[in-house]
């Protein structure tokens, strides 16, 4: 018995339909891939780590906090953007370490107090002794260590 027109126009119809839809997933999956890969992508990157010239040794102070202002420059696209990072350069004897001047309570910078002899946050009463160490207030944990190291004298910090 032949197959009546009626069945085979739906089959046709339902081929068509799939191939539509095979179309039509493989546009939205080609989106999809474009798109999440611009999106995600820069989180993929590595950010190249810089090392900035920070001071020379023989300026600092041992045990006194000497706060550092680096500008670090950044290429965005067709503009160049400059940040601003304050670090402590804390010198004890022949060692040497960098802190990050951030409050670790809500991120407010810090200033070293001569008088008292310890880094003190203005926001919320958060002090810090020269090491960076909490030693009263509301900051959770010690002030950031930021990687340094000295080369003929002058001193580097990696940002």
């Amino acid at each position: 018995m032949p197959p009546s027109s009626d069945t085979s126009s739906e089959h046709r119809r339902g081929f068509l339909i799939r191939v539509i839809q095979t179309v039509h997933a493989g546009i939205g999956a080609t989106l999809a891939f474009v798109v999440g890969g611009a999106v995600v992508a820069p989180s993929f990157s590595r950010r190249e780590k810089l090392w900035l010239p920070a001071g020379s040794l023989p300026q600092l102070v041992d045990g006194v906090p000497t706060a550092v202002t680096l500008r670090i420059a950044r290429s965005d696209g067709a503009s160049e953007t400059v940040d601003r990072r304050v670090v402590y350069l804390v010198k004890d004897g022949e060692a040497l370490q960098a802190l990050d001047s951030t409050c670790t309570h809500l991120g407010c910078r810090t200033r070293f107090n001569p008088e008292s002899r310890q880094i003190e946050c203005p926001c919320h009463g958060g002090i810090y002794d020269t090491n960076g160490n909490v030693v009263s207030g509301p900051p959770p944990s010690p002030l950031a260590r930021v990687p340094v190291r000295v080369e003929h004298g002058r001193i580097l910090v990696q940002v």
